[in-house]
C-alpha cells in the first residue's frame, strides 16, 4: 500500500501557511511605516534645535517661535508646511511659550511622498527648556 497525504491534509497545511503569510505581511507593513517616523523624528529635533537657537537670541523665551522662525513653509528648500512629493510628513508649531513649544508632523494622506499614508497619524514633540523635557506622543506607531 503507499503512503501519501490526504486531500484534507494538503488543504490544512495551506490554510496554515496562509493565515502565517497575512500575519507576515501585517507586521511587515507596520514596520516599514514605523521606519518612515524616523523622517518626522530627525525633522523635529532638526525643529527643536533652532527652537532653541531662537530662545538663546530672544532672552530664554520661545514667544514668537512660528513657522517661519522654525524654516518650515511652501519653499521648496524649506521644511513643508504641507504636503509634497519629497516628504512623507507635513509640519507646524502648534504652540510655543515662555519655556519651550509643541511642533506636529503629520502623516500625508494625499499629496506626499508615496506611498500615502491611509490616515493622517500624526508625531508630536513637546519640549519645555526649563525642566529640559521633550516629550514625543503620537497616533499611529510613531
Amino acid at each position: 500500500m503507499k503512503k501519501a497525504f490526504t486531500l484534507l491534509e494538503l488543504v490544512v497545511v495551506v490554510i496554515i501557511i496562509g493565515v502565517l503569510a497575512t500575519l507576515g505581511i501585517q507586521q511587515y507593513g507596520r514596520a516599514i511605516e514605523k521606519s518612515r517616523g524616523a523622517e518626522a523624528k530627525q525633522i523635529l529635533g532638526q525643529i527643536r534645535s533652532t527652537a532653541a537657537a531662537y530662545r538663546l537670541e530672544n532672552n530664554n523665551s520661545c514667544i514668537g517661535f512660528t513657522n517661519t522662525r522654525a524654516g518650515i513653509g511652501a519653499q521648496t528648500d524649506q521644511i513643508p508646511s504641507a504636503c509634497r512629493p519629497t516628504h512623507y510628513f507635513s509640519y507646524a508649531i502648534t504652540s510655543a511659550n515662555a519655556t519651550g513649544f509643541q511642533a506636529t508632523a503629520t502623516r500625508c494622506t494625499a499629496g506626499g511622498k508615496t506611498p500615502q499614508a491611509q490616515s493622517a497619524y500624526t508625531s508630536v514633540l513637546t519640549t519645555n527648556f526649563e525642566t529640559g523635557v521633550a516629550a514625543w506622543t503620537g497616533t499611529g506607531g510613531y
